[in-house]
């Protein structure tokens, strides 16, 4: 009984410590935190690490996105954009689980994530580092013209 207790006790604090390495994993949670750690894990090749922290910015942050493309009737300016917060880091992180799609040869699921972004988050846009915004759902309708030419 002893070892059977001391067996579940060990189980018990490796699941606990599992939990809280994935929870500090994560960082703050905040969109731009895990927008940024998916770009660095996509850009390194960590294609799953990149799957986890887009799929856990869509999960905290999809509803305010799609608010805040609600609130839109076009693309917000230079100087109002980053205001859009969760709209252009969902639509970022979209993006991104779309080129790992890809990577992954998973073209259909690829074409139908590239799709969300277009229909439901057009109005999203990524800062890039040179010093402009530029539009993932743009650049998402290209990925779907490519990757519908490659099945023909």
């Amino acid at each position: 009984m002893k070892k059977l207790t001391t067996k579940l006790m060990l189980s018990l604090l490796m699941a606990i410590f599992t939990l809280n390495v994935s929870a500090q994993e994560f960082g703050d949670h905040s969109s731009a935190t895990l927008t940024t750690k998916a770009w660095k894990a996509l850009e390194s090749g960590e294609s799953d690490l990149a799957l986890k922290y887009v799929d856990k910015c869509i999960e905290l942050y999809m509803a305010q996105a799609i608010k805040m493309q609600a609130s839109l009737s076009d693309l917000a300016d230079r100087e109002s954009a980053s205001t859009y917060w969760a709209l252009n880091d969902v639509g970022t992180c979209l993006f991104i689980k779309g080129q790992v799609l890809v990577k992954k040869e998973d073209t259909k699921a690829a074409v139908s994530t590239f799709k969300q972004l277009t229909t439901k988050l057009k109005f999203a846009q990524c800062w890039d580092q040179n010093g402009w915004f530029w539009q993932p759902a743009e650049a998402a309708k290209q990925k779907i013209v490519e990757l519908s030419y490659e099945e023909e």
